[in-house]
């Protein structure tokens, strides 16, 4: 199993690099790598015992590595990843919120591992949720506050620092929707 996932990884980041290169458009070329990615992947996960949210957590790192790889704005693809998640899964029958905490959560993690700009990613995530919950037909500020919490938690892993960080990030970012953070403060703080 091991080298399936990578190798969604690998698919993930290496068409980002290449999307991002030949465009520049980063937003729009991540979303349509994602997209992409997902909806042929999710086809073929029961076949081969993976789940979505293996595939999603695949498909986001692989994301993040590529536009770090290429020094592209992280808020930018942040906000990509997410689109490219919802629309991408949409067809999956996936829980809306359940999936935007849960790419949230693993992009955070995965910008903090290869120390990118966590306030950039927060920023795009609440940006991609919001942009996504209008395609979809939710809540734009649950959706918001789906993808604060989802990056709050896994902050909330790498330290106080990157849980203050983001926590700045994610109650700045509006965009005509309000934050409202479910999570409490993280312990240490």
């Amino acid at each position: 199993m091991k080298t399936e996932h990578s190798g969604i990884m690998e698919t993930a980041r290496n068409g980002i690099v290449a999307a991002i290169k030949g465009t520049g458009d980063i937003v729009q070329v991540t979303v349509d790598t994602i997209t992409h990615i997902l909806a042929t992947t999710i086809k073929d996960t029961g076949k081969v015992g993976t789940s979505v949210t293996d595939v999603i957590a695949d498909v986001a790192s692989g994301a993040v590595r590529g536009a770090v790889q290429v020094g592209a704005d992280l808020g930018h693809a942040a906000k990509g990843i997410m689109v490219g998640v919802l629309r991408g899964t949409k067809e999956a029958g996936t829980e809306v919120m359940a999936t935007i905490s849960h790419t949230a959560h693993v992009t955070i993690r995965d910008t903090a591992a290869v120390g990118g700009d966590l306030e950039a990613a927060a920023t795009g995530l609440v940006e991609g949720a919001i942009t996504g919950a209008k395609e979809l037909g939710v809540s734009a500020e649950d959706a918001a506050s789906a993808a604060a919490d989802g990056a709050l938690k896994a902050a909330g892993k790498v330290g106080s620092t990157a849980v203050e960080t983001v926590r700045k990030a994610v109650t700045k970012t509006a965009h005509g929707a309000k934050v409202v953070l479910k999570q409490p403060k993280v312990a240490g703080q």
